[in-house]
């Protein structure tokens, strides 16, 4: 069963002035996303990718063609999807449980069933003894462990993550692949979520995705659906991933080399 459906998804930014010509952003995307799927999205920079996810989000609306969520069009940002950021978005003033809470206590959940809800992200997440900590006391991989705690206590239909490891060092980018991995293999498949990760990193995309989409340079397009059929928790050193890693990068830096071409015609 698909999750989420683009069809035929278009958009054109206008322009700022008189001499400043509209930008086609992404040109007739169609793809479904299974439930209970890992799927990313990766392509060269420039391409679209965060404006797909800020549609799927409900934060930006397709110039045309239409995005649904279990048959409902996206239209505005719903607790039905949450977001995960780069830069965190946690309220300085607010501890870590208290972050995690915030949405609870917006969806107006009762106290009991938040305290419940809190302790399981902060126990799923691997954060049990910071409770009480605020954001300055965390490092920046623990930043991120509250932000997918918070986005999860929700519990959406659909978790959308906008390169959430980009801001971290390669130290604590590592272990926090690893961790997201250790929790899509251990997660039970009754309550794990539908996932659209979009990322920079070729590795990262291998290590947690069932699929992977490729764009191609603006406007972005589809390029190629990559499936990674691969056991979790997964080897970068095993050959099958070396061979995905290889034609992803080949897929990549063949708009590269395109974009080259064009600029010196």
């Amino acid at each position: 069963m698909s999750e989420v459906n683009i069809r035929n998804v278009t958009k054109i930014y206008p322009g700022h002035g008189a001499k400043d010509a509209p930008v086609l952003a992404l040109d007739d995307i169609s793809v479904d996303i299974a439930d209970k799927e890992f799927c990313s999205i990766v392509g060269h920079s420039g391409c679209g990718k965060t404006t797909l996810l800020n549609m799927l989000a409900g934060f930006e609306q397709p110039t045309a063609g239409n995005i649904k969520v279990h048959g409902e069009a996206v239209g505005r940002p719903t607790w039905q999807r949450a977001m995960v950021f780069q830069d965190y978005a946690l309220f300085p003033w607010l501890t870590v449980e208290q972050n995690i809470s915030f949405g609870l206590e917006m969806k107006q959940v009762d106290i009991e069933k938040r305290r419940t809800i809190i302790d399981e992200q902060i126990r799923l997440v691997g954060l049990v003894g910071f409770e009480k900590r605020y954001p300055h006391q965390l490092s920046g991989g623990m930043k991120q462990r509250v932000s997918i705690a918070r986005a999860l206590s929700v519990n959406p239909e659909v978790l959308l993550m906008d390169e959430p490891f980009a801001a971290l060092d390669a130290q604590n980018r590592a272990v926090m692949q690893q961790e997201m991995g250790r929790l899509l293999a251990q997660t039970d498949t009754a309550v794990r979520k539908t996932m659209v990760l979009v990322t920079h990193s070729i590795e990262e995309a291998i290590l947690l995705s069932d699929r992977i989409i490729v764009l191609s340079s603006r406007p972005g397009r589809i390029k190629e659906i990559m499936k990674v059929d691969l056991p979790r928790p997964r080897d970068e050193d095993d050959p099958r991933f070396i061979a995905l890693r290889h034609r992803l990068r080949e897929l990549i830096n063949e708009e590269v080399e395109d974009e080259e071409v064009e600029a010196k015609a």
